[in-house]
């Protein structure tokens, strides 16, 4: 375990600011000795929380005012360009600078994705950052799905580079060996899909970095045919959340079902060691936090409806990835795969990355 990790948390981001952050970072704090939370937000709001919830002495809790929020419904380039004082700028800012390890944010996923980009930058040779997570699996390991959301469009060269970052969080999250590589498809046909997913299924069979086994279908994700399952951010996004309105839906249904009758409700108890496993392996809280792989530093995208559980869980994916250098580590098998250093674009080069204009 590292010692005297830092990470930087917008404590404004998501739908519930706060109300979910701030009790999460006080758990963190709680849980982890090695760890101190940057709080990056409005520091009155802050502080008056802080002291309701009896933590505002603590002494790895520091805050970093910010005048500014990104709202859920602010453009990614407007969000970037003209809101450098917001509660997700200063936690990546902190990130840059090395003041932070790593950054975690419910906000806006657009914005928070713009801002990585252009104050991060990617790691050479690495094009595009993408959003991966673990989903769980009949079997006992989860399979890691992406790109979930960074990209809606992908072409075959960055669905390559997909899979081999994607390799990389198997092998250091898990801890196993040459994974299994699947590119999510609309059948196991190699006739099926359309050209770039084709394209991209030579690129991934021409390639000794990847122990890729073909096609997997929307099934093959709960199976655990695969260790990761590669897609662009569309169809990952869709997948993904899909998958957590089903486990919602079945929880919910369960309840439901054993409150209808004494009956039922005794029958619970008898189950409870059954049901709460069940729980535990399905619940979507305990999944949250999609890294954005790729950069130059750590971030971690909670989901905006995201509670303090499911907030703390992203805080504690952090955690993982700032102990297992995984950025070190991607930059490492890129080089060797590569054989060069790429330079990073200037960012006056790119559009998205220039001045407020107002």
């Amino acid at each position: 375990m590292m010692s005297n990790l830092t990470i930087a948390l917008d404590i404004m981001g998501g739908d519930y600011g706060p109300r979910s952050s701030l009790p999460a970072a006080i758990e963190a704090v709680n849980s982890h000795d090695n760890i101190t939370l940057i709080l990056c937000g409005n520091e009155t709001l802050i502080r008056t929380e802080l002291e309701k919830l009896d933590a505002l002495q603590h002494p790895r809790l520091q805050i970093k005012h910010c005048s500014e929020v990104v709202n859920n419904d602010d453009k990614p380039s407007t969000a970037l360009r003209c809101k450098k004082d917001s509660s997700m700028r200063k936690a990546l800012d902190l990130v840059k600078s090395g003041e932070a390890q790593a950054c975690v944010s419910a906000g806006n996923t657009g914005a928070l994705f713009a801002m990585a980009y252009c104050i991060l930058k990617m790691l050479p040779g690495i094009s595009r950052p993408a959003l991966i997570s673990s989903v769980p699996t009949e079997k006992p390991k989860p399979v890691y799905l992406l790109d979930l959301g960074a990209n809606v469009t992908a072409d075959p060269e960055t669905l390559f580079d997909f899979a081999v970052m994607g390799s990389v969080v198997a092998e250091q999250s898990q801890g196993i060996e040459n994974p299994t590589v699947g590119l999510l498809n609309i059948g196991a046909e190699d006739i099926k899909g359309h050209e770039d997913i084709k394209r991209a299924s030579e690129l991934f069979e021409q390639s000794n970095a990847l122990n890729y086994i073909g096609y997997c279908e929307g099934t093959d994700i709960f199976k655990g045919k695969a260790d990761v399952i590669v897609c662009d951010g569309f169809v990952g996004n869709i997948a993904l959340k899909t998958c957590e309105g089903i486990a919602k839906m079945i929880i919910h249904k369960l309840n439901k079902t054993l409150k209808k009758s004494i009956f039922y409700r005794a029958a619970a108890l008898l189950m409870f060691p059954v049901l709460k496993k069940l729980y535990k392996k399905m619940n979507p809280d305990q999944y949250n936090g999609a890294s954005l792989v790729g950069l130059r530093g750590i971030v971690v995208k909670s989901h905006g409806n995201a509670k303090s559980p499911a907030f703390l869980a992203a805080i504690n994916e952090a955690v993982r990835e700032v102990e297992k250098q995984l950025p070190e580590k991607i930059a490492a098998r890129f080089a060797a795969l590569k054989g060069q250093q790429l330079a990073l674009d200037n960012e006056e080069n790119d559009p998205l990355c220039s001045p407020c204009n107002k």
